[in-house]
């Protein structure tokens, strides 16, 4: 059938009459659903603490988590989810099916301790004891990750209150070992929990076509949100160096090869790798040696000495180049003092690198969840296994202030120290933020 100009003005005419509808339908939505976060999220805050709490004095380290997981699974249960566990060692993964059509999200939570020994003077502080590579350690939350799962969690029960009305799918992981592994083993090649988690196809049935996250942050005005477009956190890899050398009596150093003062050489040519090759004017690199050993008495020139370090990076070719030169650099140090150099690179993480697209679409969401108390993140120097996610999915990672607002930011105890404190007052910004980071993808993500 021919159609007339006229038929074709009408028709376009209707079909933008509908795209129009849509659109505003889909707002109505967007903004019903975010006065249901903003009520719920109130509503279960004391849940949500309790939560945190009961986690937090009972910390387990990275895939031992097994009380956090049965906790996890039993409430994810109890919503009815779609529950699976077991997921790399311990993780747990369910699934929330919206009653209408659209597109899937993800939402992480990492749930592993530390080996750190807390001194809080808190009714739930940790008592816990773990075994870290062999060892017997005192373990505590000192990443905030009891809040990670706490979080979620409480995400978790307002999405499926709103079950009838979602466009789409919304996936949780409670992931493992974002700390990586407590076992020992001694060949390096122990796998972080994203990794794990998407090895194990996690990230394929269902697909997410967006992945979020965020990270209780000490340093950061609590109930502040941190966030960056593009590479924010570094990638993260081990360093390890046997110098070999020959053996012999320190007051005649010519009869031997000494492998120590080749180490010294060594890291002092190794701050030339940043310094003199890497090109730093898009990102910063970092080469650090963190332990030597070496020797067992002062008049013995030893036959090795063993260092371990980190490389850390935002950019995926300059990682690469710093694991060449870093590799030349050491070895023909340890050939011209005559010894030999064996340079192992572990890779572990990846530099966590946040969608562009995905930031700025969602950048509205986050100045709601936060009330407008956004602000622009620096580069981090730390890393995260999140990193895994956001290379399978546009993803986006955000910082969630938690420190007292009265106290003087640039004190604040760090993440991974003793004296980490959450002002939980922060926590259901996290809530709303999570939530509100999910449906508002969904509604501006639905089938039409």
């Amino acid at each position: 059938m021919r159609l007339t100009g006229l038929t074709h003005q009408w028709a376009f005419g209707m079909l933008c009459a509908v795209a129009s509808s849509v659109v505003i339908a889909a707002s109505s939505d967007q903004d019903r659903a975010r006065e249901t976060i903003a009520t719920q999220a109130t509503a279960l805050e004391p849940a949500l603490l309790e939560t945190r709490r009961d986690i937090h004095a009972h910390p387990e380290l990275g895939t031992t988590e097994t009380r956090t997981a049965e906790l996890v699974a039993k409430q994810l249960r109890d919503l009815g989810l779609e529950v699976k566990t077991g997921v790399a060692r311990t993780g747990v993964v369910a699934v929330l099916k919206g009653a209408l059509p659209g597109p899937t999200v993800a939402l992480r939570a990492d749930m592993d301790a530390l080996p750190v020994k807390e001194v809080a003077d808190l009714p739930f502080a940790s008592k816990a004891k773990g075994t870290y590579l062999g060892k017997d350690v005192d373990v505590m939350h000192a990443c905030g990750h009891d809040a990670h799962v706490a979080i979620l969690l409480s995400t978790a029960k307002i999405l499926t209150g709103m079950r009838e009305r979602l466009p789409g799918t919304v996936v949780f992981y409670f992931q493992p070992a974002e700390e990586g592994p407590s076992d020992f083993i001694p060949d390096g090649k122990n796998t972080w929990g994203a990794k794990m988690m998407v090895q194990e196809g996690v990230m394929k049935a269902p697909r997410p076509d967006a992945v979020f996250g965020l990270h209780v942050w000490a340093g950061v005005p609590a109930g502040q949100i941190a966030y960056r477009p593009g590479p924010t956190l570094a990638s993260s890899d081990d360093l390890r160096i046997k110098i070999l050398g020959k053996q012999t009596h320190a007051g005649r150093p010519w009869d031997g090869i000494d492998p120590i003062t080749v180490g010294a050489e060594t890291i002092v040519g190794l701050q030339t790798v940043i310094s003199r090759r890497t090109d730093i004017s898009s990102f910063p690199s970092v080469v650090s040696i963190g332990t030597i050993n070496g020797g067992t008495r002062y008049n013995i020139i030893p036959e090795s000495v063993d260092m371990t370090g980190t490389i850390r990076s935002y950019d995926y070719g300059i990682r690469q180049k710093l694991h060449a030169d870093v590799r030349q650099t050491v070895e023909k140090i340890a050939e011209s003092g005559g010894a030999k150099a064996e340079v192992t690179i572990i890779e572990k993480y990846d530099p966590t690198i946040n969608n562009p697209a995905l930031t700025e679409k969602m950048l509205p969401s986050l100045r709601w969840a936060a009330k407008d108390d956004v602000v622009h993140s620096p580069l981090v120097g730390g890393a995260e296994d999140f990193s895994f996610y956001a290379k399978e999915a546009p993803g986006l990672f955000v910082f969630l202030g938690v420190t007292p607002r009265d106290q003087d930011m640039s004190k604040a105890a760090p993440n991974h120290n003793p004296g980490f404190f959450v002002d939980e007052s922060a926590l259901v910004v996290g809530v709303r933020t999570l939530a509100a980071l999910a449906t508002d993808y969904l509604y501006a993500n639905q089938a039409l």
